[in-house]
């Protein structure tokens, strides 16, 4: 009893931080819990007129409609490629990227190359993909010339099916890499400075020291995002590929977000883009789960 009056009379000493903790809890329950609410609409044939409680129970109606659909395979097939790809290409420039930076020895020389591939992440998506509009135009683009000099024989390299994914891609890297790589230096830089020392004394090369100090010293970093990514493999951002998105290339850019896009919004079917989005949640936390097991098998380092 003494130790919850001890308890309440800190709580009302400390009062205003207790308050401080009031508005992310009020965002919290406002903007991801409540929300959870609207997940009944998958399982109901919704209408507007008639409401959340109004429309009527169909069951798993709207989930068999998009298994059976002609499109499920291709766009499952996309969401995964252009995930999948994105994560392989990435993680090890990331890494490379921030090893890198670790080595160089000026000062002046690591906030350069730091600056320079840090700051195409404050470019945001619209003003990249007209960047990249730009570039590979069929007339004036200067990249569109080069590759032409290089033997490519294409118009339009926006509208081949073929060249999306690597320009998704590729301008993700170009975006990203430099702001992936700061949570590696921050891994880095954790690493105690004796082990460098001794790896010297020893005769390790600095090839021997990224190798046995810098990869061991980051990989539970490694492990952690590489579970954080793999949550979210269905999961392709809407923007930049709807805004890459045109009828040429549609066999290879629709993917999950633009096909609930088109058929939630465009066409007012709620109940099935709801369904869709949620049969992509459940399919991210299964894979989530999957690898943090796997990874807390193997190598001893998890989510939780």
């Amino acid at each position: 009893m003494a130790d919850l009056r001890k308890k309440n009379r800190l709580i009302l000493q400390h009062w205003q931080l207790y308050l401080l903790l009031v508005f992310p809890l009020v965002n919290l329950i406002i903007f991801k819990y409540l929300p959870i609410l609207g997940l009944q609409m998958a399982f109901k044939d919704f209408r507007v007129s008639k409401g959340l409680w109004g429309s009527p129970w169909v069951g798993l109606k709207h989930f068999r409609n998009f298994f059976v659909s002609p499109s499920f395979w291709a766009i499952i097939g996309n969401t995964i490629i252009i995930s999948l790809y994105s994560i392989i290409a990435s993680f090890p420039l990331a890494i490379m990227l921030a090893i890198g930076m670790n080595e160089l020895s000026s000062v002046f020389a690591r906030k350069t190359v730091q600056f320079f591939t840090y700051a195409p992440y404050f470019i945001s998506t619209v003003v990249l993909v007209s960047m990249m509009m730009q570039l590979f135009d069929p007339r004036i683009g200067l990249l569109m010339k080069l590759l032409k000099t290089l033997g490519y024989s294409g118009d339009n390299i926006f509208g081949s099916p073929t060249a999306f994914r690597h320009l998704y891609v590729w301008s993700g890297i170009w975006q990203q890499t430099g702001y992936n790589a700061i949570m590696y230096l921050a891994a880095l830089s954790a690493i105690d400075i004796q082990l460098y020392d001794a790896a010297k004394v020893d005769g390790c090369s600095k090839w021997q020291r990224i190798w046995h100090i810098d990869l061991p010293g980051i990989q539970p970093t490694i492990i952690i995002l590489l579970i954080l990514n793999m949550g979210y493999i269905m999961s392709v951002g809407f923007e930049k590929v709807y805004l890459m998105q045109n009828p040429m290339n549609l066999g290879t850019s629709e993917i999950i977000a633009t096909y609930v896009y088109r058929v939630g919004l465009i066409n007012s079917n709620f109940g099935f883009s709801t369904a869709v989005g949620f049969f992509n949640s459940v399919v991210n936390l299964i894979l989530m789960l999957s690898v943090n097991k796997v990874a807390q098998k193997v190598g001893e380092t998890s989510l939780w």
